[in-house]
């Protein structure tokens, strides 16, 4: 078994194990959680690997520290700050609300081409590599770049909804949760939950679906101190943002499609502009929730939700697991993937 150890805000530890059906990854962390959801006290988290890395039976599932299976999606909350304990709210922090920090679940490592997301249309929603017309999918390298150039995840609890129309873009939402880029400096692993500081946010317009790309920072980064604004990126990272919107515009012309567009001229907005844009789509996950709209094929049980009808049993989580390819070896890597 390898451990290895990480802090963040206090109370960070990684660890990594090996067993012989399966392998798991243990993130613990505190967390916060919204009203909608029965869990009050700081979340640990552990990822559980099954089927083969590198095929398209591969999974990478969630659960809390006490073995408990949960969806990424549904039931680890929005925000990373405030804690409720006993059903009372925590008191209000003393940071404005453009400096709350908000959960992160990584998909994609930095430097990576393997295209990892949230599976929002399977129960439990575990981490599974896209697949289009029966591959495996991977991102180009986009000249000068080396895959992903970020952390790139999704933050829990929010939903770009399908139904609803931007008022600014016109597009209507992807259908996922709303994606983060983390500029940090440290290369993460798929499962990793992270604290992130919103810094802005651009809004890429994808085949027509509005597909809101935040910007942020790993609230444990060296830098993150001295980056409190999508200014301060432009004037500590020359060329950052300039490349985040040049590899967003031309990531898919590889595969044969036409460039992305962008609200706003391209534009990044700012961290007060992404806060609200967050907010909508947690308003919209919440609806969803609660069966208050067309879910448009999103899986929507959990475990920890009260209010929501989705809700399911410890019990029933973990035969969804069970069902799931015992971890394997890994299958080797396909050339777009090196």
């Amino acid at each position: 078994m390898r451990i290895h150890l990480r802090y963040s805000l206090g109370c960070w530890v990684t660890l990594f194990g090996s067993f012989s059906a399966s392998r798991n990854k243990v993130v613990t962390q505190a967390a916060a959680v919204p009203h909608l959801c029965c869990f009050r006290k700081t979340m640990h988290y552990q990822t559980e690997e099954r089927g083969h890395p590198n095929s398209p039976d591969y999974r990478i599932y969630f659960k809390t520290s006490e073995g408990k299976y949960i969806s990424p999606f549904h039931d680890i909350p929005l925000r990373a700050e405030i804690e409720q304990d006993n059903d009372v709210p925590a008191k209000k922090p003393k940071k404005n609300e453009s400096e709350v920090l908000f959960n992160m679940v990584v998909e994609v490592p930095r430097w990576s081409n393997a295209k990892m997301e949230i599976a929002t249309k399977e129960p439990l929603n575990p981490i599974k590599q896209d697949v289009k017309k029966g591959k495996l999918r991977y991102v180009a390298n986009i000249f000068p770049h080396k895959g992903y150039i970020w952390n790139y995840g999704a933050i829990p609890q929010t939903w770009e909804d399908p139904n609803h129309t931007d008022k600014e873009t016109r597009c209507c939402g992807d259908n996922d949760p709303i994606d983060v880029c983390d500029i940090g400096t440290q290369v993460c692993f798929p499962g990793q939950v992270i604290q992130v500081k919103v810094l802005g946010i651009l809004a890429m317009i994808d085949e027509g679906e509005m597909d809101w790309k935040v910007i942020a920072i790993n609230a444990k980064d060296p830098d993150a101190k001295n980056l409190n604004s999508i200014d301060d990126v432009f004037k500590s990272r020359p060329g950052h943002l300039e490349a985040t919107v040049d590899w967003f515009r031309k990531y898919k012309v590889p595969d044969g499609k036409p460039e992305n567009q962008f609200g706003f001229n391209g534009q990044f907005k700012d961290k007060d502009f992404a806060v609200e844009v967050i907010k909508s789509t947690h308003e919209h996950w919440r609806a969803l929730m609660q069966k208050q709209i067309n879910s448009g094929g999103i899986e929507c049980k959990n475990v920890s939700c009260c209010e929501s009808p989705f809700k399911f049993s410890a019990d029933e989580a973990r035969d969804v697991v069970q069902l799931a390819p015992a971890f394997g070896g890994a299958y080797p890597l396909s050339p777009e993937g090196k």
